[in-house]
């Protein structure tokens, strides 16, 4: 397994993640790790008809990348 050493990390940051790990009942490195993985990891695509409270009613029967691409059509 990798080793990753980090110079210069300000006292207030560690104490952060400090503070973060123990509450997560992590060590310090488990925390950092758990951070890292989370923030590199593709994330995942979604759907315009899974989003709350946006009119979600009104796709229902349309693909939206097909309305797109009529959208983009229509500024030519």
């Amino acid at each position: 397994m990798a080793t990753l050493n980090v110079k210069n990390l300000p006292d207030s940051l560690y104490r952060k993640l400090q503070k973060r790990a123990k509450q997560q009942h992590r060590s310090v490195a488990q925390e950092v790790t758990k951070i890292l993985d989370e923030a590199l990891e593709a994330p995942q695509p979604i759907s315009i008809r899974t989003l709350r409270g946006l009119g979600k009613e009104e796709w229902i029967g349309i693909e939206p990348a097909d309305h797109v691409d009529a959208e983009r059509k229509s500024w030519e």
